[in-house]
């Protein structure tokens, strides 16, 4: 495993297992590799991807084998559509017990097929092996971390077959051969052409009303300065979801676009022109109405910018996408677009009204929403509440109705908060193990998770690691029901609806951080809440905040906020 660690692997998560020894054993020895301990290999491989979400670099995790395997399966799921790199590391059966009906022992060549950039079965060690088979192994290993670590960031698995006895794989000390002169290089960053560069000045010269759509996923480092620049540059704003990275965090929040879920609300369109140009970055937001709105206009060019090359257009409406930076594409149309929007400034038609009533629009719809919140007692209040009180942090946010509560009511802001969601396959199993993976990854920097409590239920083995992580704090929305069923028209089908989709489960939180050794906290008002979250965040022990709500009310309230703001 010593050309993983060359490559730069620094952290793998063990599921403890016996045909798994070798691997757990060296990677135990290796002192530039930290090991992680998790029981449950579905709540492993979730914490395995909260770290590398949070490092943006691959993390390895290692299990026996038969469906231990398997229960790997969603978080690879999640890795995949997400683009996290992670390396699986499998132990396997030898050849000879392969179809042969030995216990523990499954098909797992290829086992997780397209979702993961590169399958390859190892060679089983022997100490007959020639020397050449031992450098395939090298390399193979610093090949993967290459791999998983490119332009289009995934998953690779390697699925290792081992002989008993297990420990004499490790005591050998074949597992330990380096890489050799093996020296792999990422692709080069791309950049623009003479012709895409021609193409755009075309564009900014004919189209001043344009926007800057900024998706979940989109890149991490100097990418949110970039696309604030490129937004100043050109004059046209920044709509960005809450998982997009430039939300939250950027020195001119007001540039940014954000309370669009609740203005375009019911399919509704603002009252200033449509745009003739979008600009999109990342993934597909997650906003319904804004993929609505961006769905019924009609503006001349939709350019998708994404240097990984992954197609995210569920209205196949795209009509130009580049492969190109996504940094070095704003720094480039930014140094074009400029000289167009000074032009347009000194015009006193134009003066760039576009920009102007697109901002003045976002900042009324705050203030009218803020004066709404001020009373309100529901879920989305408190999730507000939440966003304005927090330090500097990691925050990661759960699916179903947390994540369209932050993309509802998390105000766009200067402060530090770097937003995590599982919204590749947007699933509600692993959420608890991502984020205490994400905490791991940053132990020194508090890490917050928000959570349903079906949510929570899906993933309570997640909450041993928890337990071990004091910068952790849990918040639970308690509804005693799956209350994201209530916006969609199933709601109006009374007994079937309660019985099958509600899921009411009657569960007492409190006993599950007792079990777990959590500090717990029951909230029913906001003041108390706050308090309560500030105390937990400062206590620097891992702590389960429960908002006890009602989710018909919850619902209720959030239909005559939104009502309210719009009539205002």
């Amino acid at each position: 495993m010593q050309g993983l660690a060359e490559s730069g692997l620094t952290d793998v998560v063990i599921c403890p297992g016996s045909r798994s020894t070798p691997l757990t054993l060296v990677f135990d020895a290796h002192p530039a590799v930290q090991t992680h301990l998790c029981l449950d290999e579905r709540s492993g491989a979730f914490f395995a991807l909260g770290m590398a979400q949070a490092t943006n670099r691959p993390v390895a995790m290692v299990c026996t084998s038969g469906t231990a395997a398997a229960n790997f399966y969603p978080a690879i799921i999640e890795a995949n559509m997400s683009q996290v790199p992670l390396l699986v590391l499998t132990a396997d059966r030898p050849p000879e017990l392969r179809h042969s009906g030995a216990n523990q022992t499954i098909d797992q060549v290829k086992m997780f097929g397209d979702h993961v950039l590169w399958a390859v079965d190892m060679p089983l060690p022997d100490e007959a092996m020639p020397e050449d088979a031992w450098r395939n192994v090298a390399t193979t290993a610093g090949r993967a971390y290459t791999k998983a670590n490119g332009l289009r960031k995934g998953v690779v698995h390697c699925n290792f077959p081992f002989r008993k006895p297990l420990e004499d794989e490790f005591s050998n000390g074949q597992w330990a051969i380096d890489n050799g002169q093996l020296a792999i290089q990422n692709a080069p960053v791309l950049g623009l052409n003479a012709a895409q560069e021609h193409q755009l000045a075309d564009w900014f010269a004919k189209y001043e009303r344009g926007i800057i759509v900024c998706g979940p996923n989109c890149p991490e480092g100097d990418f949110a300065q970039a696309v604030e620049t490129f937004s100043l540059q050109s004059g046209y704003p920044i709509f960005a979801d809450p998982l997009s990275g430039v939300r939250f965090g950027i020195d001119n929040p007001e540039l940014i676009v954000g309370g669009y879920e609740t203005w375009l609300a019911g399919g509704r369109t603002a009252e200033w022109e449509a745009p003739e140009i979008v600009i999109r970055f990342g993934a597909v937001p997650t906003s319904k109405w804004l993929n609505d709105y961006l769905s019924k206009i009609g503006p001349a060019v939709r350019l998708h910018v994404r240097e990984s090359g992954m197609w995210a257009d569920d209205s196949h409406l795209t009509s130009d996408f580049w492969q190109v930076n996504e940094a070095v594409f704003c720094q480039t149309a930014g140094g074009i677009a400029v000289n167009f929007w000074h032009e347009r400034m000194k015009l006193p038609s134009s003066g760039g009204r576009w920009w102007k009533s697109v901002l003045a629009w976002e900042r009324d719809s705050w203030t009218k929403l803020e004066a709404e919140m001020g009373s309100a007692d529901f879920d989305g209040a408190y999730l507000s509440d939440l966003v304005s009180a927090l330090p500097d942090c990691n925050l990661m946010i759960g699916n179903s109705l947390p994540v369209r509560h932050l993309d509802s009511f998390g105000k766009p802001s200067s402060q530090n908060i770097r937003v995590f969601g599982n919204r590749g396959a947007s699933g509600i199993d692993g959420v608890v193990s991502t984020a205490c993976g994400i905490a791991a990854a940053e132990p020194d920097k508090p890490a917050i998770l928000v959570i349903g409590d079906v949510s929570l239920y899906h993933d309570m083995n997640g909450l041993l690691a928890a337990r071990e992580l004091p910068n952790l704090t849990i918040v639970l929305f308690n509804n005693n029901s799956g209350s994201i069923f209530r916006r969609l028209p199933i709601s109006k089908y009374g007994e079937p609806f309660d019985k099958h989709f509600l899921t009411a489960h009657d569960l007492d939180f409190s006993h599950t951080a007792e079990l777990y050794s959590l500090a717990h906290g029951r909230f029913t008002g906001r003041s108390a809440f706050r308090d309560g979250l500030a105390q937990a965040i400062e206590s620097k022990q891992p702590h389960l905040l429960e908002i006890m709500t009602d989710g018909a009310a919850d619902e209720e309230a959030r239909k005559r906020l939104i009502q309210a703001v719009l009539a205002s």
